[in-house]
């Protein structure tokens, strides 16, 4: 049996780096203020089959407008006006959504968009290798900025690089959905958005300054996609040694697993990184951990398990499930591990693809969760539902939508309440 991976940081005698604290990324199943979702235009990711797509999307929205604000991208003024027809007819409620009007190439937002964080302290950045606090509007800080002090309990925006999963040529958009999606949320000051944010109950308190970084290890930006990393919000993180340490589809050419270790630190709070092996197959990322295995509390992990010795996706989940059993949390505690089962094959003009149970979304009071029109439909609803008690679970249909390669966890990203 292989052994767990694993990496709890201890801070060496003169280390000056931020510490665990500065920054903390919080739990998906945290309070949010709203989710980020990019309107589907790029026929190409659905070849021969985008007549549904934009239905699939009007009903995720549908369900996430009754919990939380909607933060939505869109290409332009004609793609809002065909977005809010289709919406409108699907009985979204479209006074809790915010149409950002910025480009996209794909708009899969779990990997271009925004990364929250929560400063949890005042601490200045260190002068050996600094965290860069950026504004909205400021694209070169002076270095007063880049020394700024973080404000406790502020929330501040991660825009890591993208770079279209080290796969893709047409990513430029995708890459500057934060810096402009940021130009047009509501600031502060406004007493617009002040009065906007009553009327909505609280579903839109946007009106709030938002710091932006743009992280850096070993004197260069760093690319992260959200779908390669999952929190339980108290520093542990689940990863996987196929996205971040491959040579194939390489992000960040000549990381080790002590500079991702290092950049979870210094970014997100994490103290015990959690290295599982390989994604499942059909997935075009090369690994991310959202297809694969997630925290649904702070200490229990739910992830899919292949029953068929004959299938491809039976060896390497069955050693990420030794893995799992044999890790720790921060503290050193037992993991508690649940399992999710595997969907039939999907297959579409010949390619395999990557449909997964555990690409599901934890928003404010339900779980969105992809099914199949397969019969292990009913055994991971059953499963979620025992595992999210206090939550609605939401079934979303996705065989059309697992197309474009991903569905719901791929196409969301939480923006966290401050002060929950």
């Amino acid at each position: 049996m292989t052994a767990p991976t694993a990496t709890r940081h201890k801070r060496a005698r003169g280390d000056n780096t931020e510490t665990p604290g500065q920054f903390r990324m919080p739990a998906e199943w945290e309070p949010h203020e709203a989710t980020w979702l990019g309107w589907p235009h790029e026929k190409t990711d659905w070849p021969g089959k985008f007549a549904p797509i934009p239905w699939a999307f009007a009903e995720i929205v549908r369900h996430l407008a009754r919990v939380e604000r909607v933060l939505l991208l869109i290409k332009d003024a004609t793609a809002e006006s065909e977005a809010k027809k289709i919406l409108r007819k699907s009985g979204a409620d479209l006074q809790a959504i915010t149409f950002l009007r910025v480009p996209t190439d794909r708009g899969w937002m779990r990997d271009s968009g925004p990364i929250a964080v929560f400063s949890d302290r005042h601490r200045q950045s260190s002068s050996q290798e600094p965290i860069v606090l950026r504004s909205a509007a400021t694209k070169n800080p002076s270095s007063a900025a880049a020394n700024k002090e973080i404000v406790a309990g502020a929330r501040t925006l991660l825009n890591f690089a993208f770079n279209g999963w080290a796969k893709y040529d047409d990513y430029k958009k995708d890459a500057r959905v934060v810096e402009r999606a940021m130009r047009l949320m509501p600031r502060a000051n406004s007493m617009e958005a002040r009065r906007s944010s009553s009327a909505q109950n609280g579903r839109n308190s946007l009106g709030l300054s938002l710091d932006v970084v743009q992280p850096e290890q070993k004197s260069r930006r760093v690319v992260l996609e959200g779908g390669s990393i999952d929190v339980n919000g108290r520093g542990s993180l689940l990863t996987t040694e196929e996205c971040l340490l491959s040579s194939v589809q390489e992000r960040n050419p000549g990381f080790t697993r002590a500079d991702y270790e290092e950049l979870f630190r210094r970014y997100l709070g994490i103290t015990n990184v959690l290295w599982l092996r390989t994604g499942i197959a059909g997935d075009d990322t090369h690994g991310h951990v959202d297809d694969l295995a997630r925290f649904v509390d702070p200490t229990t992990v739910v992830t899919v398990v292949e029953d068929d010795p004959s299938e491809q996706n039976y060896e390497a989940l069955q050693e990420n499930l030794a893995l799992l059993r044999g890790m720790r949390d921060q503290d050193g505690r037992e993991l508690r591990i649940e399992t999710l089962p595997m969907p039939k094959p999907i297959w579409f003009d010949g390619q395999r693809l990557p449909a997964s149970y555990a690409n599901f979304y934890i928003a404010n009071k339900i779980v969105l969760v992809p099914v199949f029109n397969d019969p292990a439909d009913r055994v991971a609803l059953n499963t979620l539902s025992a595992l999210f008690p206090a939550r609605e679970i939401v079934p979303i249909y996705c065989r059309d939508l697992v197309l474009g390669l991903g569905t719901i966890h791929c196409m969301t990203q939480q923006l966290p309440r401050v002060g929950a």
